[in-house]
């Protein structure tokens, strides 16, 4: 107990030795350092202290605490003496008081008692001083920075401080005491700079060289820091700086992390630097380090939006592995862009089984560009079977969806099955457009099935009042292939009387028709002159052909009239 209470008194008597306080601030006089405080107990602190002086030392002791020892030996008053006197209990625990005050000698910098005195006249000088003026400024103050002292000047002074200053003084105090440089403190100096309004490049660039110093010095740069570097040099559009910085990751100690990999690619791309951006991402496939969904689809867009749809494929597939998953809008940006490119239309295919339950409700856009990317292909069937599977599963075909494929149909003379999609579009309460119409009305007439395409027209009547010139310059066009001229002018007509005018293609078409397969220049004329009259005015090859035709006809019936 008494070993244990020893100790105890020797910590009491350092705690009790006061430090003075620092002198009031004067702004006419340079900061000094503060005299050592004096040690009055010195010598119960020393290494090899004296033994206080007993009872018989007579009166020339110089003990401020002399004993009066009884007969029996005992101190006669119980406060000042006991079995042992101060200097035996030194000599008992000396061992003990060695190990407390060699454990003290060598304090946490961060339990330092930060002068706050101090730290507002350093902080009040950073604040009123140009930024210039700074480094001499600190030099002439006699201040004994640490960490805490640094801390405590840079928070109080990034209110109203910039960051370049913030900086300034950051390496000033780090040339007074380079403990003071620490990560902590760095991380101050670089969120006042990466959260400026706006940021100034030269302050990034000496921020770089100041962590690429420090970097040298293990745990003194870590990937947060670097990481906000790379947003700076982003957002300054220095994308060479920035690959610069995250190929240092390594040589600074640090590991890149998913936002590391992300910022990296975005800052290459401001500069449509796609290969070293693909050289980024290839290394974020490789390490499986991917940011978070949001950003993994940023990733997807951009390279898609640079052409690369394999490489955004790769990065949408990989990630997805690591159970990381771009939103619905991503993966809808890439199906639509590997959905325009021939090689990859069944990539795109297979990507629509991504959409399962309530994010088909956001499908009709990629599964619309499916289908129209198979059938520019000539893939209609796979079409076919998409768009059916959109009808009975989801989500809901428009009319657009069903044109592409019906136009695919027509083409190709499927009438049967492009007339099968149009009565399934009804069924799904889709009003087919004039369009619909006109696509199926051109196979019919392409395929010499005039009857059916001018039926279709009728029905077309009924469901909309006003068609487009389209759909009449197919029929005319159907008839005259298969030379019903009088049906072609009965169509002519029919077009005039629904309140369509025709244009010269019409009458184009007629004319020459009329003129090398009939050789009838006279209804060519009588159209001619229809069209003169309506403000029309025929080509020159074809008003000579109606000249030549009858030119034609009247050397005929000459030579004729010569021969009888």
């Amino acid at each position: 107990m008494w070993r244990r209470s020893g100790a105890r008194a020797l910590l009491l008597l350092r705690s009790s030795i006061h430090r003075p306080l620092p002198p009031p601030p004067s702004p006419l006089r340079a900061l000094t350092r503060a005299p050592p405080p004096p040690r009055p107990l010195s010598r119960f602190l020393s290494s090899s202290p004296e033994p206080l002086p007993d009872a018989g030392g007579g009166a020339a002791s110089a003990s401020s605490d002399p004993t009066d020892a009884g007969e029996d030996g005992l101190a006669s008053d119980p406060t000042e003496a006991g079995e042992d006197n101060l200097a035996s209990l030194w000599e008992e625990d000396a061992g003990d008081a060695d190990d407390v005050f060699a454990a003290d000698a060598s304090p946490d910098p961060a339990d330092a008692v930060v002068d706050e005195v101090l730290a507002a006249r350093v902080g009040a000088v950073v604040e009123s001083t140009p930024e210039d003026q700074i480094p001499s400024a600190l030099a002439d103050m006699v201040v004994d920075f640490n960490e805490p002292l640094l801390a405590a000047i840079l928070v109080s002074a990034a209110e109203s401080c910039s960051g370049k200053k913030l900086l300034l003084l950051f390496k000033s105090a780090g040339k007074n005491n380079p403990a003071a440089k620490s990560l902590a403190n760095l991380e101050i100096v670089v969120d006042k700079i990466a959260d400026s309004d706006e940021i100034d490049k030269m302050d990034v660039y000496l921020l770089w060289d100041l962590v690429k110093e420090m970097g040298a010095v293990p745990g003194s740069v870590n990937t947060q820091v670097l990481n906000k570097l790379l947003a700076m040099f982003w957002k300054l559009e220095k994308s060479k700086a920035a690959l610069e910085a995250f190929d240092m990751f390594s040589e600074l100690g640090c590991a890149p992390d998913g936002d590391s990999y992300y910022l990296a690619i975005q800052a290459a791309g401001r500069k449509s630097m796609v290969d070293a951006a693909w050289r980024v991402c290839d290394g974020m496939i490789s390490s499986g380090c991917f940011p978070d969904g949001e950003k993994v689809g940023d990733i997807v867009m951009f390279f898609c939006k640079k052409k690369k749809v394999k490489e955004a494929h790769s990065v949408y597939i990989t990630a997805k592995e690591k159970k990381v998953q771009a939103p619905t809008s991503a993966l809808t940006f890439l199906v639509s862009a590997l959905a325009r490119n021939d090689e990859t239309i069944n990539t795109a295919l297979e990507l629509l089984e991504e959409y399962q339950g309530e994010s088909l409700k956001d499908a009709g856009q990629s599964y619309a560009a499916v289908i129209h990317g198979l059938c520019n292909t000539n893939n209609v069937e796979d079409a076919k079977k998409v768009l059916m599977r959109m009808v009975n599963l989801g989500p809901a075909p428009g009319s657009a969806v069903f044109n592409f494929v019906i136009t695919a149909l027509s083409k190709n003379g499927e009438m049967e099955d492009a007339k099968g999609l149009m009565r399934v579009m009804e069924n799904q309460g889709i009003c087919p457009d004039i369009y619909t119409y006109s696509v199926i009305m051109s196979g019919y007439a392409k395929g010499g099935m005039m009857d059916e395409a001018h039926a279709l027209l009728r029905d077309a009547k009924r469901i909309h009042p006003r068609l487009s010139r389209v759909t009449y310059h197919t029929l005319i066009r159907g008839y005259c292939k298969m030379e019903e001229f009088e049906k072609a002018l009965e169509c002519l007509k029919e077009m005039k009387e629904d309140g369509m005018e025709p244009n010269m293609d019409e009458y184009n078409k007629l004319i020459q028709s009329l003129c090398l397969k009939a050789l009838d220049w006279r209804t060519a004329e009588n159209l001619l002159k229809e069209m003169e009259d309506g403000g029309l005015c025929l080509k020159g090859t074809t008003r000579s052909l109606i000249a030549a035709v009858k030119e034609l006809e009247m050397d005929e019936l000459s030579k004729a009239s010569q021969e009888a």
